[in-house]
């Protein structure tokens, strides 16, 4: 079996996997990162999104072997002692509610602010396209990301 090795959260790891391994997979149960969540299996619905050499990606699109090499950041790395400004912002204008998309939100939400400092609402909308909500109708979760965008370039 072959072995892949890459950078998760900071850490180098190796393992052995099979090659249809999807990353979600790889993270999820070769590693025991279970914040990255696996929503639809066809990578409609954005909650396995993670980011990959700073990119994010729906992990479940990713074989875990094409990731050979590479840092990946998951929801349980982003923070570093405090939360993230982002996770920060969704919690305070309860941009969550059952929380199963969050961790792909968020994460979509960060690559966003590293490429585009201070987003329209117009930009933040089309940039989650990808992500699907069920419970909150994407009115807070924007608030969150514009608040975030607020934070991270004062």
């Amino acid at each position: 079996m072959p072995s892949v090795t890459m950078k998760v959260n900071g850490k180098e790891v190796t393992a052995e996997v099979e090659p249809r391994t999807l990353l979600v997979e790889f993270l999820r149960q070769n590693l025991a990162l279970t914040g990255t969540h696996v929503g639809c299996d066809t990578s409609q619905c954005g909650a396995c999104v993670v980011l990959v050499d700073g990119n994010s990606v729906k992990s479940c699109t990713m074989l875990a072997m094409q990731a050979d090499g590479d840092e990946v950041t998951t929801i349980e790395g982003l923070a570093n002692g405090d939360l993230h400004p982002v996770q920060a912002a969704f919690k305070e204008h309860h941009g969550l509610q059952c929380g199963f998309c969050t961790p792909g939100m968020v994460m979509s939400a960060v690559d966003l602010l590293s490429k585009n400092a201070k987003p329209s609402e117009s930009e933040i909308r089309h940039w989650l396209e990808g992500n699907f909500c069920r419970c909150t109708g994407y009115h807070n979760i924007v608030k969150a990301i514009q608040s975030a965008a607020e934070r991270m370039s004062a």
